[in-house]
């Protein structure tokens, strides 16, 4: 097929969506599809092996639920999307986030083929924000245009269906095992038999750093040779490092800065247990399935997306959310029990396995070649937009 891949997001910006669709774009093209990725892109399509990437609209960053969206808001991209259409022939658009401006929105208004949606969103991403800035007017005659519905957990789904009521395929993220498992040396610095904890992620009010930081105070009461790694950026940086300062743990807490992609590997390699303490609006833990296929452990707050990947005491311990006392608890028991935290580590290494992208991208083309043979047999084609709409 030629399959068009649409994403809201800045195709140059690192973030889990992002992942996914150049996870299925190689994917794809591997299975003998061709593909081409419509997105906004602040490197207007010029990054190394990214040639079928086109770029549309200037990307604009916007603060949304404690994170940053960059997505496009022009409203005069319905010319371009329209000549690319005709230009592409697309035998199916698989557009993700369609109810975000500007662009997926766009893509639906102006597609006369077989459209497929995936939602990835939770929490009030859409209700409070940029899908609904719109009107629910117009959001929900494009949804009338998605002959199929992906979601990638049952978090995502209650979410999504609770608005746009329907049928929806639940397919997870899904994670290069290869890449994630291939030996590589742990961080040096931290090579030096330390109990480690490791935090990886934006430095956000959602992705609950604060409790963990608390947590750790006790932590170190009751492992005195504990250290907890915080590989991450973001502009709450200083006032943890502050709070640090003032509670006496510069020598066990230590702040890397931003950690590129090729690292990553290297400092789960030197992490003893890995922590999550998110506070919500996660719609699945991409992270934590990271942490699987590294073989680590994981302490995490039980939050509905996160409850989608790991079953406590299975893979790792979840915990109470906003809840320091439950994280230091959860930390102590698995730092001092070196059995316990191996065997929740080889349960996440046998979990790990049904998320490899080998097999979500399959199961992704699968569900799309049904819809689109379903579309054909029945010889429907897609109505013109009335005047109105366009």
């Amino acid at each position: 097929m030629k399959i068009g891949l649409v994403s809201p997001y800045d195709y140059a910006a690192p973030g889990g969506v992002r992942e996914h669709i150049g996870a299925l774009d190689a994917k794809f093209r591997e299975f003998g599809h061709d593909v081409v990725i419509l997105t906004p892109n602040s490197k207007d399509g010029r990054e190394e092996h990214h040639d079928n990437v086109i770029s549309l609209g200037r990307v604009t960053p916007l603060r949304v639920n404690g994170s940053t969206a960059r997505i496009t808001l022009s409203m005069w991209l319905t010319h371009r999307v329209r000549q690319i259409l005709r230009q592409e022939e697309f035998d199916l658009l698989h557009i993700h986030e369609p109810l975000m401006p500007a662009l997926p929105l766009t893509v639906l208004r102006c597609s006369e083929t077989v459209n497929v949606a995936t939602f990835h969103a939770h929490g009030q991403s859409y209700v409070s924000n940029l899908g609904y800035l719109f009107g629910k007017a117009i959001v929900r005659r494009r949804v009338k245009k998605l002959h199929g519905r992906i979601a990638v957990s049952d978090t995502a789904k209650d979410f999504v269906s609770s608005y746009f009521p329907g049928d929806y395929a639940i397919i997870p993220n899904g994670i290069d095992l290869e890449w994630w498992q291939r030996p590589v040396k742990p961080i040096e610095r931290f090579a030096d038999g330390r109990p480690n904890v490791l935090f990886l992620g934006r430095l956000e009010n959602r992705k609950g750093l604060k409790y963990l930081i608390r947590a750790f105070n006790r932590v170190r009461q009751e492992v005195p040779r504990a250290r907890l790694i915080v590989a991450g950026e973001g502009r709450l940086r200083s006032g943890f490092e502050r709070y640090v300062w003032q509670h006496d743990l510069e020598g066990d807490v230590f702040f890397t800065g931003f950690v590129p992609a090729v690292d990553r590997p290297r400092y789960f390699a030197a992490a003893d247990v890995f922590c999550a303490p998110s506070t919500g609006q996660e719609s699945f833990g991409i992270v934590l399935l990271e942490a699987m296929a590294c073989g680590r452990p994981i302490v995490a707050t039980n939050i509905a997306g996160y409850r989608d990947v790991v079953t406590n005491r299975r893979e790792g311990l979840l915990v109470k959310v906003r809840d320091k006392d439950s994280l230091a608890d959860a930390l102590i028991e698995l730092l001092t029990h070196s059995a316990r935290r191996q065997e929740l580590a080889q349960q996440g290494l046998v979990t790990v396995q049904r998320y490899s992208w080998e097999h979500v991208a399959r199961w992704i083309l699968d569900y799309m070649s049904e819809i689109r043979e379903r579309r054909l047999h029945a010889g429907a084609l897609l109505p013109e937009l009335s005047a109105g709409e366009a």
